[in-house]
This record gives C-alpha cells, structure tokens and sequence, in this order.
C-alpha cells in the first residue's frame, strides 16, 4: 500500500489528481493521463516544470526512477500549433451538396436591357454585366426579398478578389479560456489578455446555411399533427430528408423532409421532454441506407381556439417572441450536435445545416409551419455554456456571469434608445431575436413521396393513442394494403423502422437488401428480398396474430392460445407472454413447458 501516490496534474482546462503507483511506468502514467483528460496519445505533453521543463517521455522507467513523489504536481500542455489564416483542411470530407456548389459559377445573369444596353450583342455593360451571387441589390429586390445570402455566397464574398481568398478563414468563436498560457495560474486564480476570450458583440447573422425547407408532401405534416389533434398536447419529431439544390437563391441549399420520426418523451398541452431513446442509433443507422439524414427538428406550440372550424390561436408574432430563449438553445445544442463540415475552417467545421421548424398558428389562425436556424454566435453561447433562459420572460435569454468555476466573457448587444440613438447594452437580460434566422418553409405544388405506401402503419411511441407498433398492427396493415406491387407495401419509414428495432425478430442485419429497393424504387430487388426466410418467418407470425388483439404484448406475442408446435415458427408462452425460437419446448424466459 505504500507503493501507492497521487499525481496532480495541472492542464490549462483545471487540475486533476491521477493515481499511479512508485513502480509503474511513464508510459502506463501518461497513458491514464490521456484518458483522464480526453486526448490521444501524442496531443499533449507533460513537465515537471511549469517553463516546459523536464518533459515527462514515454518510457519504461518507473516514477520512482523519475523522481516523481506522492503529492507531486506536473503540467500538461496540449500539443500542435494553431493553422495559419487562410488555410484549406483538404482532409475534411464536406457534404455532398457543398461539394456540388463549390463547383458551381453562381453568378447572376442577365439578359441585354433593350433601353439601357448600347452595345452589340455580344457586348457587356455595367446593365447587364453578370453579378456575384452575394449583391445585396440583387437580393433586396427578389419578391419577397432575401434577408440573408446563401452560406456559399458568403464563402465567394470571403474568397473573390485580387488576394482569391488567401487570408480568408472561417473562425469559430470560443468562450473559453484558451489554453497553454504558461505565466500564471489557471482560473480562477489567474487569466491574462493572452488567454482570455474576447468580448462578444452580438450581430445578426448576414448569411444562412440553409435557405429553404420543404416538405415532400402535405401528409408527413398531416400525420405528425394527428397527435396533437387527438390528445391536445404537444408533439416533437426529427426531421430526416437530404440536402439539395434551391435554385430560387444563388447557391442556395434546400432541406428536403422525407420523413418525420417521433422519439420517446413526455408531453403535456404547455410543455415537452425528451426522454431516452435506446433506438436512436438504430433510427440514424435506417435513414442513412435509405440516402436520408437528420436534417432539423419539429416541434407543436398549438392551442385551439374554436373546436368547431378548427382554428388555433395566433400567438407567436412580433408582439410576443418567435423563438423563446429555452428554444433558442435547445437549436444551438442541436445545431452543435450536427455541425457543417467545412475545408475554410481550422475547426474542420462551421455553423450548422440543422433546421427549426414550429408547428404553430397564423395571422388566419390555421396552423403554418415557421422554419428557423440561430447563429453562430449563439452556437457558441451555448456550446460554452453561456447562456441561460429567463425565468418569466421568454423572449428573454440571459448571459451567465463569470464564477470561481467559469469565466464568462462579456456578450453585448446594440439597440436604440429613446432618442433614437444606437447604443451598446450588456446582455442581461438579452433579446433573442438578435440569435434568430428566419428560414422559409414550403409545400411542393406536385407532391414528392420517398416513400410511396398508401396505407398508414403507425407511428413509433404513440402508444397512448392506442397507436402500437406490434405484429397484430403488422397483419392488420398489409391485410389493408391492395397493392400488388411489395414495395408499395413496405415502402413506408416506419413500417421499416418496425422491421428492425422490434424486439421478437429484428432484421437489422438482413435488411439491407429492403432498404436498397425503396432507396432506389426497385421492385425487382423488393421481390428477391420478398422470397428471404426472414419474410417468410414474419409472415408466419403475422399470420399467427392475425385477427386475435394483442393486448398482453407490445410486440406481436400473443396472450392466447399459443402456436401449434413447428420447425419454422415462434411461438408464444402462455405464463410470461414471451415469444419463443422455433422447435423449443420449454419457455426461453421463465422456463416453464410449453402448454
């Protein structure tokens, strides 16, 4: 036992005390380091000296040999140097679209004014002369008007000129305290202009990442609000589509909505929760063999107003707040979740592609979907922690102040005062809509269907509506389904979904092949899965529930008669509801004989 010590080691992030023993190895030391501090092998280096002296090497000898005793406190420094302004990270591997529009012209053209163009045809003038896909005029002046360039716009403003980009970087703010500053103490004890993160004035954002949201077609909307419309509480969803081309802005980027999957929460008519969700995994995993990802979130804030006609209040407006602050960095949090690879940054990434959408009532007090993203800026606050709802305000965010635990640099704001002058307020309390960016949101006139099924299997999680995802719910849908084409049947999200995470015979490692054929619309290779054992086993337990209510199971187990004996289906115990392999006796759960 007396071979046992405590090391501290001191980092520019705080301290931290790492057990070691007189006889273990450097190297065995310095590889718990790492996993105490989260860096990988060679990110850091570790001194005896604060000055960077007597660097601690990856070696066989022991702590006793080093001299290192009980108590002892070392430095760590994370290692590599910052990149230089203007360079471009070959090594990040953006999105498919934003390769797609970096390839692109993206200028503005226009034809030859007949009153004001003097030339040939041929010819140019300052009339007619194609514009950067950046002109504010340009944009002022489109109906409606565009607030906000495109993100690529802004990357061609950054890079255009004589220099064609070289000093132009796309810097990530940092509220916190940088690291490797060697000539004081940490915080709290010590901070210095070096280390100390800059103050933050709030602007609004002049460009987007994403311009426009469209639904494939009105009945994913439809389906998703049948919650609200049943229970009176709220719902949310995530939103999985692909990233594609708007080609009503300048090198602009639609996020197109397939589909909308309702994860496990707790909702009531004024507040939601999320909860959990152990398929998560498993949902993004689906969407991606499918051609899909997460491209934003969904959420209801309806309240009825008159039963009868089917109207809802109009409450979020700009007498109210269009985001409230809990929202606000509920998106940041999400946005930083899902962060947009980019080559300009030093970071490997910048902003966010992830939408907001708010299911909510209009000026005609129907329900309107409003599309939103928040900044940058308010990505980082709340990434670093630095800002919080209030209490009894919701338009309202507050910047924390610094304590012994976090520093906290100064966020500001500009607004005008009575006299009409524009002066400079400290961000407690802070108005959010200095965070906001207004996204459009838009149905297609011709309906879009990635997922072509005419008939509806429910919807994960709304077991409260009596809405269960079982085998009994799977005989009744395809006893419904008249089509005779097999992907028009299982062409549906979360029937697909159903396939694979139900907990009596998942198919997430046969599935593939499904998956192929409604990505690609394949009907050949729906019908060679079709003739798979895996169907066939489905069928047989379909047909074994059919007809029978399946109340005593959530998934397919029957509280009835159970199956008669065979070589090639489960059947069900009568003690336990569990459902059994095929050709067992006795119950896989409670061991007791098959009655």
């Amino acid at each position: 036992m007396a071979d046992n010590i405590i090391i501290r080691v001191q980092s520019p992030d705080g301290m931290k005390k790492i057990p070691s023993t007189k006889r273990e190895t450097a190297a065995a030391f310095l590889k718990k380091v790492a996993k105490e501090f989260g860096f990988n092998s060679n990110g850091f280096s570790v001194y005896l000296n604060r000055n960077k002296t007597g660097e601690i090497l990856s070696q066989n000898k022991t702590m006793s040999l080093l001299k290192i005793k009980h108590g002892d406190m070392l430095y760590l420094f994370p290692s590599g140097s910052p990149s230089t302004s203007g360079e471009v990270m070959d090594t990040v591997q953006e999105d498919e679209i934003d390769q797609y529009l970096a390839k692109q012209d993206g200028k503005i053209y226009r034809n030859k004014d007949p009153q004001l163009c003097r030339h040939s045809a041929l010819g140019k003038c300052v009339h007619c002369v194609p514009l950067e896909p950046f002109d504010e005029d340009y944009l002022n002046h489109l109906d409606p008007p565009v607030k906000h360039m495109s993100f690529h716009a802004y990357i061609r403003k950054l890079t255009g000129g004589a220099d064609k980009g070289k000093f132009a970087a796309l810097e990530n703010i940092s509220c916190k305290i940088k690291s490797g500053c060697e000539g004081h103490p940490p915080w709290p004890e010590g901070i210095c202009t070096k280390c100390q993160p800059s103050a933050i004035t709030l602007n609004r954002q002049k460009y987007r990442h994403v311009d426009n949201i469209m639904f494939e077609n009105h009945t994913i909307a439809d389906r998703f609000l049948d919650f609200w419309r049943k229970t009176g509480s709220q719902r949310m969803g995530y939103l999985y589509g692909r990233y594609t081309e708007h080609k009503d802005i300048p090198l602009g980027i639609r996020a197109e909505v397939a589909a909308i999957y309702e994860p496990p929460q707790n909702a009531t008519q004024n507040s939601l929760e999320l909860v959990d969700d152990p398929k998560a995994a498993a949902v993004d995993e689906i969407a991606a063999k499918l051609g899909l990802c997460k491209v934003g979130w969904i959420f209801t804030d309806l309240l009825s107003e008159d039963t009868r006609i089917g109207t809802v209040r109009y409450t979020r407006n700009g007498d109210s707040y269009f985001l409230s602050a809990e929202e606000c960095i509920t998106a940041g949090y999400f946005q930083n979740l899902h962060s947009n690879p980019c080559r300009l940054s030093r970071d490997g990434h910048f902003g966010s592609k992830f939408v907001t959408v708010v299911a909510t009532g209009g000026p005609d007090n129907q329900v309107h979907f409003e599309g939103y993203q928040v900044s940058n800026q308010c990505m980082a606050l709340v990434r670093d922690e630095c800002l919080l709802p209030s209490k009894d305000a919701p338009e309202l965010g507050f910047a924390k102040e610094s304590s012994p635990e976090q520093y906290v640099p100064d966020v500001f704001f500009k607004d005008k005062d009575k006299f009409g002058n524009d002066v400079t307020f400290l961000a407690r309390p802070l108005p959010v809509e200095y965070l906001i960016i207004d996204i459009t949101t838009t149905f297609p006139k011709d309906p879009q269907y990635t997922f072509c099924s005419t008939q509806r299997f429910p919807i994960e999680n709304r077991d409260i509506l009596g809405e269960i995802q079982n085998f009994h719910s799977l005989a009744t849908y395809l006893s419904q389904c008249t089509s005779t084409a097999f992907l028009d049947i299982v062409s549906d999200f979360h029937l697909l979904l159903f396939l694979v995470t139900n907990e009596v015979m998942p198919l997430s490692d046969s599935i593939g092949l499904l998956l192929d054929a409604v990505r690609t619309s394949n009907e050949d290779l729906a019908q060679t899965w079709k003739k798979s054992e895996q169907w066939a086993t489905i069928e047989q337990l379909c047909s074994t529930v059919g007809g029978q209510p399946s109340s005593s199971l959530g998934y397919g187990a029957m509280g009835g008669p159970s199956a008669p004996a065979s070589s090639s289906a489960m059947w069900s115990c009568l003690h336990c509801t569990f459902m059994n392999q095929p050709g067992t006796e006795h119950c896989e759960m409670c061991s007791l004989p098959r009655s």
